[in-house]
């Protein structure tokens, strides 16, 4: 089986639903709380597990409470978590999440051990990273580490995805232009170019403008409009199934986790991109984020029933 390698943050998420956000000075009682297991990283690392990937995982862990509950939620849902590794003294990275009536959510992120995953602990792993096909990074890990993952994959010719969240802006476009593959949500793509992203073809300007710099393939999630992939040979919009949404908080790094294993599966864009769309809607009809992602099983059922 061809294997993914994850290299990224885990967070624990803390979430709140609510019918309103509160004003300043203003107390609130809300109706539910949930606690899970959550992080860029972690979720997509999760969902391609789910699916029947093979993923390798490098992350840190906090030395507390938190820490060893994450890696053994790794290794509970098949992932490799040799290289999941506790920062001594550092807390865990924590997520705090309020979700509207809505579904729509609002995150504050606490990086904690995430910060120090370092260039050194990847270069540790690099003959278990060069056994697979594909790279997935995000942005809750040191922009040091980001930067020499990706050179890392040019170097050893390993494609490398970068899901840009949470945004950032003054990026190293010298760096970003190098990937394979880039996804960004529509406020993401926003911050990248500097470009307007108000319409669609506004959003097809901005990714096209990174197609022209060099990055290969570029993958714009735009909630329920769906998805547009961007080459510099093809742009496809593939729509999103319409849903009874309960929370989005982790559609986008469901919908990443995905495409990972489907595109390494296959090696085919579009039909990926159009398997991860319709996985992410699924997700949006629970609440959570890696509570709400499918299994093998359920994907098929809920496929079967569009």
């Amino acid at each position: 089986m061809k294997k993914i390698a994850v290299i990224g943050s885990n967070m624990v998420d803390l979430v709140t639903y609510t019918d309103r956000m509160p004003i300043q000075g203003e107390t609130l009682e809300a109706p539910d709380f949930d606690l899970g297991f959550g992080g860029k990283g972690a979720n997509q690392a999760i969902a391609a597990a789910r699916l029947g990937a093979d993923v390798l995982m490098l992350s840190k862990v906090g030395d507390d409470m938190f820490g060893p509950n994450t890696k053994a939620n790794f290794i509970s849902n098949g992932i490799d978590a040799r290289y999941v590794e506790t920062a001594p003294g550092i807390s865990s990275g924590v997520a705090p999440i309020f979700v509207d009536s809505n579904g729509q959510n609002s995150i504050l992120i606490i990086k904690g051990a995430n910060n120090h995953l370092s260039v050194a602990d990847v270069e540790r792993a690099i003959e278990d990273i060069r056994k697979c096909e594909l790279i997935v990074l995000q942005l809750e890990i040191s922009l040091e580490t980001v930067y020499h993952v990706i050179e890392l994959g040019v170097r050893e010719n390993i494609p490398v995805l970068l899901n840009p969240a949470p945004a950032i802006a003054g990026l190293d476009m010298d760096k970003i232009c190098q990937l394979d593959m880039l996804v960004p949500n529509e406020t993401e793509l926003e911050i990248l170019t500097g470009l307007p992203v108000d319409t669609l073809g506004h959003i097809e300007t901005a990714a096209k403008f990174l197609t022209s710099k060099g990055v290969k393939k570029v993958i714009v999630t735009m909630g329920s409009k769906g998805a547009l992939l961007v080459t510099a040979e093809e742009m496809t919009l593939i729509p999103c199934p319409q849903v009874e949404v309960k929370d989005t908080s982790g559609a986008g790094d469901a919908f990443i986790g995905c495409f990972a294993n489907h595109y390494v599966a296959n090696g085919e864009l579009i039909p990926a991109v159009q398997q991860a769309v319709i996985y992410a809607s699924l997700s949006t009809m629970k609440p959570g984020t890696q509570k709400s992602y499918a299994n093998v099983d359920q994907f098929k059922a809920y496929k079967n029933s569009l």
